[in-house]
C-alpha cells in the first residue's frame, strides 16, 4: 500500500481538497487498492471538524465527495507511516521537517506542477479563492498520480 498525506495549516481548506481530489483521481484510475490518501495540518486548532464550506462548495459543484473529511494534526510518526508527504507552502513545508525525518518523501505539491508557475498553494481561509486553489490542486495531483504510477510500477 503506498501512503500519500498532504498537509497544509488546520486542515479545513487545503489539505482536504488535495485528498478528496487525489482520492476522487485514484479511484478513477482503479488504484484504491494500492494508493492510501490521508491530510492533516500543522495545527491542530480545527481537530474533528469538517472541510471548510468553501472546500465543501467546490468538490461539490465538481462532483467530488469529503462528507466524511475530518480535520487532525499531523504527528511525528506521520514522517514514517507515510511515503509521500505534500504541503501546500513554505510554512507548511518548515513545519513538517521540523517533526524529524522519516522514511516519507517530503516535497511541495505545487512540485507536481511545474506549469503553474508558482511554488505555494495559497491559503483560501481569509481570501475566498477556492476556485483557484482548487485548479491548483487539480493540476499537481495530476502530475503527482503520474509521478506515482511511474515510481511504484502501477
Amino acid at each position: 500500500m503506498i501512503r500519500v498525506l498532504f498537509v497544509c495549516l488546520g486542515n479545513i481548506c487545503r489539505s482536504p481538497m488535495a485528498e478528496a481530489v487525489f482520492q476522487h483521481k485514484v479511484n478513477l484510475a482503479g488504484l484504491a487498492d494500492q494508493i492510501e490518501i490521508d491530510s492533516a495540518g500543522t495545527g491542530g486548532w480545527h481537530s474533528g471538524a469538517a472541510p471548510h464550506v468553501g472546500t465543501r462548495t467546490i468538490l461539490a459543484e465538481k462532483g467530488i465527495d469529503c462528507s466524511t473529511l475530518r480535520a487532525r494534526q499531523i504527528e511525528r510518526g506521520d514522517l514514517d507511516d507515510f511515503d509521500y508527504i505534500l504541503t501546500m507552502d513554505d510554512s507548511n513545508l518548515a513545519s513538517v521537517r521540523a517533526l524529524g525525518s522519516g522514511r516519507a518523501t517530503i516535497r511541495p505539491l505545487l512540485e507536481y506542477a511545474p506549469e503553474a508557475g508558482i511554488n505555494e498553494v495559497p491559503d483560501p481561509f481569509y481570501t475566498g479563492g477556492f476556485p483557484g486553489v482548487y485548479a491548483l490542486i487539480d493540476q499537481a495531483t495530476d502530475g503527482l498520480l503520474t509521478a506515482i504510477r511511474r515510481e511504484n510500477g502501477l
